[in-house]
Parts: C-alpha cells; structure tokens; sequence
C-alpha cells in the first residue's frame, strides 16, 4: 500500500536530527511501523518470535546495526526499553532509536525514559492527511494570530463528513468497501476483546458485557457522561451489574491501548473562572470505531438521531485538532461551568497559556446562538483569547461581524 504522507512526518523532520530516541505511541494499526520504516536503516520487529527470543536473552542485542534502528513493538519485552536509555544516556547519537509500540507496556520500565526518551503520539489520519479537500486555513495560524482573513470554499457536504466518520482514519481499513470494511472494523473491535484484553493481564470472563460497555462508551461520545452512567447503558436489564472493581480495568485497559483517547478539562492557569467541571469529554480513538460499536455506516448516521451524528463529527473534527494542535506544541482541552451552563467544545492552549476557543456544529450554517460561549468566554478572559472559531459543515470560510471565525472542517489544516 502507498505511503500516505503524515503531519507526524514534519515533526520527525523536526526532531529527529536533535534527539537520540523517539517513542512513535498510538493504536494497532494507526501506522507507527510504515512511518518509521521509512526512516530506518535496521529494524528489529520483537512481534516476530524468533527475533523476541533474542531481544528477551540479550536486550542489548536489538541495539545493533546501522541507526536509526527501529524497534518494533517494544512492549513486548520492556527491558528493551531501558537499554535504550541506557544507550542514550552513553551517548548515543541523534536519530540512533526509533521505539514503536502499541499499548503501554504490562510491567512498567524500571526507569520511564524521561529527558532520553521522547514519546510522540501518532493518531488516525485526519481529514487533511485523507486527501478529501486542501485545507486553505491552518491551525497554526489562528494559533500564532495571523488568520485575520480566514477564507476558502469546498464542495465536502453532509454526506461527505458522514463516510468520512464510518470509513475510518486507519490506513489499512479506510481503503476498504463494503463488508470488508465491516468485517475488518468488526474484527479490531473483537481483538481488543479477545487477544488485547488477555495481553495485558486482564482476560475479559463476560466479554459480552465488556462489548457492551464499548458500545455505552461510544454513544457517549463528546459528552461528559459519568462512568457510572456509562456502566448503567451497557448493562441496562441486568438485575446483576457489575460493581466499579469489574469496569474499571475497561477503562484502564483501553487507555493502555490508546482505544481511548478522552479530552481533560481545560483548567486557566489565571483564577477568572468558577464552577469549571474537571470531567472527560469521551472519545475513542477513531470515530469509526465508535460508529461501528453502535452498529452505524454512513447511510445510518444520515438518518440517525441528530445528537449522535453531531457528537461523532465533533470527535472527527477533534482528531484532527489533537493532531494539529501537537504539532503546534499545544495542547488540548474542553470547558464546562459545573451544570452545563456554559461549554466550549475545544480549547487549544499554547504554551504562553494564550487560547484558541472552538465551537464544533453539525450545521452548514452559523447562527448568533452558535457562538454565544465563545463571546462569554471572550468576555471573561480577554485578550488571553487569541481567536475564537467555529468549525461546520458550510462550503465557506470565513469571519463573522463579531469576529468569529467560521471554518468547514474539510478546510482546516495544521
């Protein structure tokens, strides 16, 4: 399969000359190994038994050959990990390591790596790297203040953004049609349950309800919905529910696996605002693999009930700020006053603190009461306000009267 260009490629580009071992950290199938691959002059794959035996007697022995050096599935043999660090810490030099992995490891590293060893997260494709339009307006610039003008159009509609949601952000799927598609969707959900589960200690004894609970969790997408509600979804009728000791490793487990990929609260670091909610939005990692766990294609979200299509398209929008927004050095955040009284989808936090706010709507149009909270939040913190944006369905980019951007999804890039 062709090689598909990734945002994370630049940040390589950025990083790899200055720093001795990269960590590449995301989900089975997400496209660590080909992003690597590409950069590499030895490679060691430690899911391949006969190369794990080596790496298990001698953990030093995977460091041999001409760098960079990749080490697949690292996890697999956490002592690997520390003679890495090891070898930084002796000096090797930049661009020697390239760490590749696909869940956090079951038995922590005896040293985490820190200042030697440099995660960089690796999600689904974005609708940018999907080639679905050219993006006109980059995350970067609202960022830095410089898309005074933003401005473009798109023919991408409704229907557009519904596949894009049900086709997938992983490589290997995306390309597929029909019931492959679902076959192959069906089959990453099943092997989460069936083999990832039991790879990290924690062999599912009702893997029904814990297929359940990946359903309940999906449907709460972009929502702030408790665990406990989430809990009581995936096992409503059942007189016996499983107490909190029973779904907890769910959670954990899946984190593990970068199944899930929550959003946390954004907390200001100024004290100007009260009531703030500390809760998750929820998000799985891939909004396909959400839709799918709710039994949903493309045709079905169409007619599905609004709330749902809506919330998966903010959890497609917000895939592809998470990946923007890391290759701006900024993270991500949502807000919400306690009571729901106040809610901004995203907020993009530089590292001054300064803030881009962003509104997600399903709409192809943009109304006054679509951007109230971003004006009350204008309102509360000022200038600490960079810009503040609203990301649709419409055909055009543009800025609003009272100085909201307005921006179709299919336009943004980083």
């Amino acid at each position: 399969m062709k090689y598909i260009g990734r945002v994370v490629d630049d940040e390589l580009n950025e990083l790899l000359p200055e720093l001795s071992a990269i960590s590449l950290e995301g989900p089975r199938g997400v496209g660590k190994t080909a992003t690597a691959e590409r950069r590499c002059k030895t490679a060691r794959y430690l899911d391949q038994p006969s190369q794990r035996v080596i790496a298990e007697a001698d953990p030093a022995a995977v460091l041999a050959g001409d760098p960079p050096i990749l080490i697949d599935e690292w996890q697999r043999v956490p002592e690997v990990w520390d003679a890495v660090r090891r070898s930084v810490d002796h000096g090797a030099g930049a661009g020697s390591y390239i760490l590749t992995g696909s869940s956090a490891p079951g038995r922590a590293p005896t040293h985490t790596g820190a200042g030697r060893i440099v995660p960089l997260r690796l999600r689904p494709m974005t609708l940018a790297e999907r080639g679905v339009e050219t993006p006109a307006v980059s995350l970067s610039s609202l960022l830095d203040g410089t898309a005074s003008s933003p401005a473009g159009s798109t023919t991408v509609a409704l229907t557009d953004y519904a596949a894009e949601i049900a086709r997938s952000g992983f490589p290997g799927i995306r390309t597929l049609s029909g019931r492959a598609h679902r076959m192959q969707l069906d089959g990453y959900l099943q092997r989460i349950i069936d083999t990832d589960f039991p790879e990290q200690g924690h062999p599912s004894r009702r893997p029904e309800i814990l297929r359940r609970w990946l359903a309940a969790y999906a449907a709460a997408t972009a929502t702030t919905a408790s665990y406990e509600t989430i809990r009581d979804a995936a096992t409503a009728g059942d007189g016996n529910k499983p107490a909190k000791t029973t779904t907890q490793p769910y959670r954990d487990v899946l984190e593990r696996l970068w199944i899930l990929d929550p959003v946390p609260a954004w907390i200001p670091s100024r004290n100007y605002l009260n009531r703030l909610s500390r809760s998750p939005k929820h998000h799985l990692t891939d909004p396909a693999l959400a839709a799918r766990a709710m039994g949903l294609e493309a045709g079905a979200l169409l007619g599905a009930e609004g709330i749902i299509f809506g919330n998966l398209f903010e959890s497609l929008v917000t895939l592809s700020i998470r990946v923007f927004a890391q290759k701006a050095e900024a993270s991500v955040g949502h807000l919400r006053l306690h009571g729901g009284r106040h809610e901004v989808d995203l907020i993009v936090e530089r590292q001054d603190k300064r803030i881009l706010a962003i509104e997600v709507k399903l709409s192809s149009t943009v109304r006054d009461g679509d951007v109230e909270n971003l004006k009350w939040l204008r309102e509360k913190i000022g200038s600490d306000m960079i810009d503040a944006v609203v990301i649709n369905t419409g055909p055009e980019a543009y800025r609003r009267k009272d100085g909201v951007a307005v921006i179709p999804a299919a336009l943004l890039g980083p």
